[in-house]
């Protein structure tokens, strides 16, 4: 069995920061690609940011130069700092893993979410 445990949403003023952190546990042997994915009320899920084992990085063009994806390796942890937040970045936001589990089998697993509202 595999877990993915997401931290560090809440309520935060327009221009603020968060920091959301997620961890991969369980049956695991490999992690591919990390990433955030959000959703939106009324919208589809849409990628926020990954990152690959090897450390290549993708952001939504929304979010560049805002946000600023990492990840330990040796925790299975995937972390997101959330600068300048706009109300529009309001959203539940999804860890995500490409992993590899202990039956050799290779598929995406999903945090439960956590809450970022961004209101003043």
């Amino acid at each position: 069995q595999v877990q993915l445990v997401e931290s560090g949403g809440g309520l935060v003023q327009p221009g603020g920061s968060l920091r959301l952190s997620c961890a991969a546990s369980g049956s695991i042997r490999n992690i591919y690609t990390m990433g955030w994915y959000r959703q939106a009320p009324g919208k589809q899920r849409e990628l926020v940011a990954s990152i690959s084992s090897g450390g290549s990085i993708n952001y939504a063009d929304s979010v560049k130069g805002r946000f600023t994806i990492s990840r330990d390796n040796a925790k299975n942890m995937v972390y997101l700092q959330m600068d300048s937040l706009k109300p529009e970045d309001t959203a539940v936001y999804y860890c995500n893993a490409g992993l590899q589990d202990i039956t050799f089998q290779w598929r995406d697993y999903w945090g439960q979410g956590t809450q970022v509202t961004v209101s003043s």
